[in-house]
Order: structure tokens, then C-alpha cells, then sequence
């Protein structure tokens, strides 16, 4: 049996889970059992928690359903526990260094306690020091094991679940579980301090609790507040059949009653029908559970204290009247700067949202291209109602298709579509000035899967944050989110860190992907010809990355050099970052630079192979299950300044080459394309191709445009069962 059983609920932090399991299996004290609970065998949590199973036979996963919530989470991880003390942690929280060896010396110390609380951090997601909100409760706490009669003011309420531990037998004794529904810490935290006969406190701080960037979910407005006053009807009533002491019962009420006025004196808490009738239970829960003999605090508290005991609403809320006007000058969006667009744009904000519009962008308006481009095409088979716009910068205007309706950016047009759109999708982000209307969907589709850091990632990168400019303006940006799109789990969890929000993630995959799946070879013979590729030659992709730290394209290659190295069948497609559009496709020779061509997915499709260094077009191209070289002639430069997500070096999608001799000899022996080549790209295949299977873009259209349920939607085809685009070597064959 363990000594310690540590259970943490997953739901909402697959990114962060790795680090909150990680500062588990770190720790010098090993006598434990760590147990991730996970809404689903295929949730993203799942997949991480698994990994981390086969590797310590520690770790066991457990199973909830996403309907059980938190406390549904917590109690089937109570259930699966065998360990002697029970410990919670949310899945963004870590164990400090230590933590588990302090806390097994402490109970050595004060023997079997029913509870023992210990501190706290609450950790600014951004910046800003931490808190130790905990420490001032615990300090006046005797020193060794206590019977709570001695300290009325430890009542649980105050202290969420994750700070404190539980002795196994005591909870099973009592049959204590978390009570179904919203604030489960309060009603938990209240029925163990109760029930406890015996507890103890430990000075130190074990759990670094995270702060989400969006908040406590707990504090967001809606039904689920009056919750609230279910768990303090719980808990109260039980603390009356206990027969507290009086000190003990005036404690825990006050700080009920604390807990339930902050949702009263906010009321952005609750919606506006909700609110008196949130008020007048919570004054007869009041009414009813009042002590006898209760003093009501002082000052402002106690006002609220009694115009809440006689039910005054109307007074309370004059009482807070400043408050909520402070809430509603909050609550208006930015407005575009320049004062004859401000004006237009506003006009137009005025007017009813058209539910059948679409906006899209991609690249910051460099034209039709991207996940974009290939939902726009979709939506036009399956939700031909919704008429789509798309936002071009000028330059970009005779690139784009004749039956494609646009807007430049920067135009009057362009300012009205996005006022009036209900729908605005983009790879990149929409202008800062425009507002997040209410009832507006904004799907952001990403244009990759991350390799190196992104986000507010990038923060602790000083060359490539300087180039990022104001971190608070992305996420302004990321604010405005509804749906965010993954081709893959790993993606998903680093989304979640790196532009922390509100938003869904759609396990859809990348709509621009689905060409690799449904092209045909007639498409892949046309592209060629039209890129310039001679008949009978092995075309190879050269697609090498932006470096943050340097200025300028640097092919970092010396191409006509490889090409003389590896012989007469090849030939060099050139692809620059997108930084660097160098204008329509051209040939120098066997170098073709296809660096202004508008499809990066036709390129790939013409390709018989792909070299490049750091680019997520490996990731895409991966789908193609086609030959991929790896030239990391400066990995350990580009790791430092730019950041990255995992090590490429160890798990590649193909060969690996540090020079360019190397990068050549893989060409002329054929290894490029070996047995053992194949394998490392049918692992990274497995990993990175997760969800893009030729229908992604289909999916989008029914989840967003069509409002289609989240169970209707056609799902991911096996990557086995999946037929990639014919390679254009077998169609020459």
C-alpha cells in the first residue's frame, strides 16, 4: 500500500498536465501512486497520461466522463486510490521540490491525523509575485496535533481541496465524497473539517497552484452559481446535526456567508434573471443557518450582513451601484484608431449581425490560401447560403480567383463585412481594432504545427519576443476566439499554453491537409507541369525555415553545389519562408524557386521528396508519407534562440543530416528513402498526423458554419485505413 495517492483531474489542462505529472515523478520521496483522471480513452489528456504509464508503472490512469465534472473526476480517483493519504492536485498544479518527503516527516510527527492542511502558492500566470493566501489561516494554528475546537477558524471552507491531505481510512469511514456540481472544494473542504477529530498543519508550501489566464471557471457568469448555495446548505446543515461548538458554528457561517456575498456583490456573476432570485435564497439560506448569538462584523461587511439577512435587494444593489457601472465601461470593446474608419466601423457595429456571412484572411491578407482558402471551398458545396468575403491586402488582389468575392483591407468594404459577420475565420489573427461582437463566431485555424515556441511561450526568448511586440495585444487577440483548430494532440496541449484562452479546440485536423488525401494522380501530374519539372526527374522540396536571429533569406545551402553532388536525376524545388516571397515560380537550371507560388500544398504534391530544416511543413508534408530529410546543420543555435516544444534530433521524420556532404551522400546511396527512414517516418507519421485524414475542412464547415453537434461530425479516419496522393514517381513508373 503507498503512502501517498495523488489524484489529478485532467479536464481543460492537457498542455500543462506533462509538467503537474512530471513534478510528481520528481520528487525524492517515491512511496506513492500517481492517478490522471481523464474524461475519455481518446481525450488529449489521455494520450499524455498513457505515455507517462508505460514509462513508470506508478502512474495508473483513471477514467471519468466529461458530465461528472470535478467532482466526478476526484471521486473516481478516491475510488481506484489504495494509499494511506489521500492528495489532490487540479492538473496546471505542481508539487514543489520536496514537497512529498515534508509532508510524510510532518505525519510521522503528529501521528494519524484525520486531515492535515499545508500552504499554498497561487502563481500569476503572467506576472506579478506570488500569493501564499493560506499562510495567515494556518499560523494561528497550534503547533502539533489539534482537535479542531481548538482553532474554530480552520473550518475547510477557506482552503480548496489541494491543500490539505486526507487520511484514506478517515474519508472511507465517513463515506466522504465531493458533492455533485459547482464549488465541490467548499462543501468537501467543510464535511472533512467537521468530521475530523484530529488534525495537524504543515508551515510549508507544497502545491504551486497556477492561475488560468482566464480566470477561476468558478467565477464566470451563469446558472451554475447557485450551486453555491447548495454546497453551503450542505454544509451548514451538517454542521448543525454535529452540534459545533459556538465558536466553531459562527466561523464557518461568517465564512460561508463571505464566500456567498462575493457572487451577490458581483454581478457579473450571475445573469441578470438570476439575480434576486440568487439573493432571496441566499437570504433565507442566512436566515435559517444563523447562529444564536451571531454578531455581524463591522463596517461596509456588515451592512451587507443585514440588508442580505432582511432580503433587501434592491438595497444591496444601490449599495453596489459603482461597481456595476465600473462593469459595464469594462465591458466596451477598442475601437479602431483613426477617427473616419472609427466612425464608419461603429456605424456599422450598430447594425444586426448577418447570419449569413462569413469572413476569411489568411497570412494577413496575402491572398486565397491556407485552411481558409480550403473551408471556403468546402462551405461553398455544403453551406452555399453563407456568402463569404475574403480580406486581401492590394497586392494581393489579381492573385485571387475570379469567383471569389473580396475585400481589400483597409476599404470601406472591408470595415463593413467585418462589423456585420457572424462568421470570421483566419490563420493568422484579425486586426487588433476589430471587435468581438456578441453572437459572432471567430475561428482561428492556425497554419502549422509548432516546433519551436510560440505564443507567450516565446517570452523568455528575448530576440524572437522582441519581434513579437506586445504580448498583452495577442492575447487581446487570442480573446476573441471561439474555436481553435489541431491537427493533432500535441498541438493541442501547446496551443492550450501558448495562447491560453477560452476557446474550444477542434480535434478536426488541418482543413489544407485534405489535398493530400483527395488529390488525384492527374492533379499531381498537372502541378508538376506547372511548377516546370522536367519529365523522368525526382524533384526534392528545399523548404528551410525563418531564423528569428538572423536578416534576410540565407538558403543555408549551397544548392547548384548539392545538385552537381547528387547527379542528373534530381532536381531542386526551392521554397523560401513565407516571409520571403519572391515572386512567381522561376527556373535557374535544376533550381526551381517556387517561393511565390500561392499553394504551398501544390508544391508538396509535386514533390518526391522533402529536405528542410526547422519548418512545420515537415508535419504537413508527413501526411504525403513520402521521403523527408532533416538538414539541422545549427540545431543547437536555432534550440537556444528560438525555442522549441521537443527535441528533433531524437525523434525525426526521417534522416538526418549536419552537413552538407552528409545531405548529398544521403541522396546518392538512396538512404533518404530506406528501410530505416521509413520507420522514423511512419512514427512521426503516428504522432504528428493525427487527425488530418481528408476531411477536416468538411468537419469545420458542419461544426461552425452549420451548427452541427459535436456528435454528428463525420470522425478521423484511421491513419491506417487513410490513402495518401499517388507520389509522382510511381505515376512516371
Amino acid at each position: 500500500m503507498p503512502r501517498f495517492s495523488i489524484i489529478v483531474p485532467s479536464h481543460g489542462a492537457a498542455g500543462r498536465l506533462s509538467q503537474a505529472l512530471d513534478s510528481v515523478l520528481a520528487q525524492s520521496f517515491g512511496d506513492f501512486e500517481l492517478l490522471p483522471v481523464c474524461d475519455a480513452p481518446d481525450a488529449p489528456a489521455s494520450g499524455v497520461a498513457s505515455g507517462y504509464a508505460e514509462r513508470d508503472p506508478r502512474v495508473a490512469p483513471v477514467h471519468s466522463p466529461p458530465s461528472d465534472g470535478l467532482a466526478g473526476a476526484r471521486n473516481a480517483g478516491m475510488r481506484a486510490a489504495t494509499g494511506d493519504w489521500l492528495l489532490f492536485l487540479d492538473g496546471d498544479d505542481m508539487l514543489v521540490p520536496g514537497a512529498l518527503a515534508e509532508l510524510d516527516a510532518r505525519l510521522r510527527e503528529t501521528g494519524d491525523v484525520d486531515v492535515l492542511y499545508f500552504e499554498h502558492e497561487r502563481a500569476p500566470w503572467w506576472t506579478g509575485e506570488p500569493a501564499n493566501t493560506a499562510a495567515p489561516l494556518l499560523a494561528r494554528a497550534p503547533g502539533g496535533a489539534f482537535s479542531p475546537d481548538q482553532a474554530p477558524r480552520l473550518t475547510g471552507v477557506q482552503l480548496p481541496a489541494w491543500s490539505a491531505a486526507y487520511r484514506g481510512a478517515f474519508v472511507a469511514e465517513h463515506g466522504l465524497t465531493f458533492p455533485a456540481g459547482h464549488f465541490t472544494d467548499l462543501g468537501f473542504g467543510g464535511l472533512c473539517a467537521i468530521r475530523a477529530e484530529r488534525v495537524a498543519v504543515l508551515r510549508r508550501v507544497v502545491v504551486r497552484h497556477r492561475l488560468r489566464r482566464q480566470g477561476n471557471r468558478l467565477n464566470a457568469p451563469g446558472e451554475h452559481q447557485l450551486d453555491l448555495l447548495d454546497q453551503a446548505e450542505l454544509v451548514l446543515t451538517l454542521a448543525a446535526e454535529a452540534g459545533l461548538s459556538p465558536d466553531r458554528s459562527a466561523a464557518l457561517f461568517e465564512q460561508v456567508v463571505a464566500t456567498v456575498l462575493k457572487a451577490v456583490a458581483y454581478p457579473r456573476r450571475l445573469p441578470p434573471r438570476l439575480r434576486r432570485t440568487f439573493f432571496r435564497k441566499a437570504g433565507r439560506l442566512y436566515r435559517r443557518h444563523r447562529p444564536a448569538g451571531f454578531r455581524v462584523p463591522g463596517g461596509s461587511l456588515g451592512v451587507q450582513h443585514r440588508l442580505l439577512a432582511a432580503g433587501a435587494y434592491t438595497a444591496f444593489r444601490a449599495l453596489r451601484a459603482g461597481n456595476q457601472l465600473a462593469a459595464r465601461a469594462a465591458q466596451l470593446g477598442p475601437r479602431p484608431r483613426m477617427l473616419r474608419t472609427r466612425l464608419f466601423y461603429r456605424r456599422r457595429l450598430r447594425r444586426p449581425l448577418d447570419p449569413n456571412l462569413a469572413v476569411y484572411c489568411a497570412y494577413w491578407g496575402r491572398g486565397y490560401a491556407c485552411s481558409p482558402a480550403a473551408i471556403h471551398a468546402k462551405a461553398r458545396q455544403l453551406a452555399p447560403h453563407v456568402r463569404s468575403v475574403f480580406l486581401v491586402e492590394p497586392d494581393a488582389v489579381d492573385s485571387m480567383p475570379a469567383d471569389v468575392e473580396h475585400a481589400v483591407i483597409g476599404s470601406r468594404k472591408y470595415w463593413d463585412v467585418l462589423a456585420r459577420a457572424k462568421y470570421l475565420i483566419n490563420n493568422a489573427n484579425f486586426a487588433d481594432a476589430v471587435v468581438k461582437r456578441p453572437g459572432s463566431v471567430h475561428l482561428q485555424t492556425q497554419h502549422g504545427t509548432p516546433l519551436k515556441k510560440m505564443g507567450v511561450d516565446q517570452s523568455t526568448y528575448p530576440v524572437v519576443a522582441a519581434a513579437t511586440g506586445s504580448f498583452a495585444k495577442l492575447l487581446a487577440r487570442v480573446d476573441r476566439w471561439d474555436y481553435n483548430l489541431s491537427s493533432n494532440s500535441h498541438s493541442t496541449q501547446m496551443w492550450e499554453r501558448a495562447f491560453p484562452g477560452s476557446y474550444e479546440a477542434l480535434e478536426y485536423g488541418y482543413p489544407r491537409n485534405d489535398v493530400y488525401y483527395t488529390a488525384t494522380a492527374d492533379d499531381v501530374v498537372r502541378v508538376r507541369r506547372e511548377l516546370g519539372v522536367p519529365e523522368g526527374r525526382t524533384a526534392i522540396l528545399y523548404a528551410p525555415t525563418h531564423r528569428d536571429h538572423a536578416s534576410g533569406f540565407d538558403a543555408r545551402l549551397d544548392l547548384e553545389a548539392f545538385c552537381e553532388a547528387i547527379g542528373e536525376d534530381y532536381v531542386v524545388l526551392l521554397r523560401a519562408h513565407y516571409f520571403y516571397d519572391r515572386g512567381a515560380a522561376r527556373a535557374d537550371g535544376r533550381i526551381i524557386d517556387v517561393t511565390g507560388h500561392r499553394s504551398s500544398e501544390d508544391v508538396c504534391l509535386a514533390a518526391d521528396a522533402l529536405i528542410t530544416d526547422y519548418s512545420s511543413i515537415m508535419f504537413d508534408y508527413a501526411n504525403l508519407d513520402r521521403p523527408i530529410v532533416v538538414y539541422a546543420d545549427d540545431w543547437d543555435v536555432y534550440r537556444e534562440v528560438r525555442g522549441v516544444y521537443f527535441d528533433l534530433m531524437e525523434a525525426p521524420p526521417g534522416r538526418v543530416a549536419a552537413t552538407p556532404e552528409a545531405l548529398a551522400a544521403l541522396f546518392r546511396d538512396g538512404s533518404y528513402a530506406d528501410e530505416r527512414a521509413a520507420a522514423l517516418r511512419a512514427a512521426f507519421r503516428e504522432r504528428f498526423c493525427q487527425f488530418d485524414d481528408g476531411r477536416a475542412a468538411e468537419r469545420v464547415v458542419r461544426r461552425v458554419l452549420l451548427g452541427e453537434p459535436p456528435e454528428s461530425i463525420p470522425p478521423v479516419i484511421p491513419l491506417a485505413e487513410r490513402i495518401p496522393a499517388p507520389t509522382p514517381v510511381l505515376e512516371r513508373s
